[in-house]
């Protein structure tokens, strides 16, 4: 039991934490103001992204390679579709997220607070 309520709150945490970055993104580049509907567009960002990058994974040789890249570029397009502004502003809120993220988890890390990871925002 304690296990599984491990995860519960690292999934928790993690989910808050890459929603929090998109959030932050979201408000700089878009001028959206509503955390709740960033924690469901990193909730559905890292879900697209595991499935494509899972999916492309399979492939000899550079599988790894392509399936992370397409896993981005679906979790941008997961941006692009739940945010107004186009491609620019997606990648915009992306890279934003993605400073955001690597800020607070350098922040948890340095008072001894370790965070694996945020969900919601790949490779971090």
């Amino acid at each position: 039991m304690v296990g599984f309520l491990n995860f519960v709150i690292g999934f928790v945490v993690s989910l808050l934490i890459g929603a929090f970055g998109i959030y932050v993104g979201a408000r700089v580049i878009a001028d959206r103001d509503d955390y709740e509907y960033a924690i469901l567009t990193a909730l559905v960002g890292a879900f697209v992204w595991w499935l494509v990058a899972g999916l492309f994974s399979i492939i000899p040789i550079v599988g790894g390679l392509i399936g992370s890249v397409l896993g981005l570029l679906a979790w941008v397009y997961v941006i692009n579709a739940r945010y107004p502004g186009g491609w620019g502003n997606a990648v915009g809120i992306a890279l934003v997220a993605y400073l955001t993220v690597w800020v607070v988890l350098v922040l948890l890390n340095s008072v001894g607070l370790l965070a694996s990871g945020a969900l919601g925002v790949p490779g971090l």
